[in-house]
């Protein structure tokens, strides 16, 4: 059967709700924490190690929760949302794969932000490029990533490591 290469805004709602892999497999977060609203492409192929890539999108508008909190008179997009973002589709990757188990964010090597998302902007793009997938009794990807804000790059993070876990009873 082939693989789906893109989902929609839906279908990665039915992820968060275990509809998608299942309940007992990874599941992306619901809504405030979903940090994207489609994934234009996913492949198991290519990206800059080619070893695989993700690019997913985010509509920006001001009416996003986080405006209103962060920061009163100052509205910015918490640089933690686009890096769990950054995660959460490493996870989602490995999970589209048929890895078992549900998803953790194992840390990351280096992060760094050039730039913010401010209300004015219209869209994010988070490119992933895969640098080592292991599919074995230990299931956990490794990646490389960037974000850009309307098609400039502000964020980059090297070694986003996430793993997938049948059991989360001792992590």
């Amino acid at each position: 059967m082939e693989k789906q290469h893109s989902f929609t805004r839906e279908e990665l709602l039915m992820s968060g709700r275990g509809e998608l892999y299942g309940p007992t497999n990874a599941q992306l977060p619901l809504p405030n924490m979903l940090m994207m609203d489609r994934i234009v492409h996913i492949s198991d192929e290519g990206g800059k190690y080619g070893k695989g890539e993700i690019i997913a999108e985010l509509d920006i508008t001001p009416e996003l929760w986080f405006f209103d909190c962060h920061f009163q008179g100052d509205p910015v997009m918490p640089g933690c949302l686009g890096l769990d973002a950054m995660w959460q589709l490493v996870g989602f990757y490995l999970c589209w794969l048929g890895g078992p188990g549900k998803g953790r964010a194992l840390g990351c090597g280096e992060v760094k932000f050039t730039g913010q998302v401010l209300p004015t902007a219209k869209k994010v793009t988070y490119k992933i490029d895969l640098k080592r997938v292991i599919l074995r009794k230990l299931v956990m990807g490794i990646a490389d990533a960037t974000m850009e804000v309307d098609g400039k790059q502000i964020y980059e993070a090297t070694d986003l490591r996430v793993g997938l876990f049948t059991s989360t009873q001792d992590f």
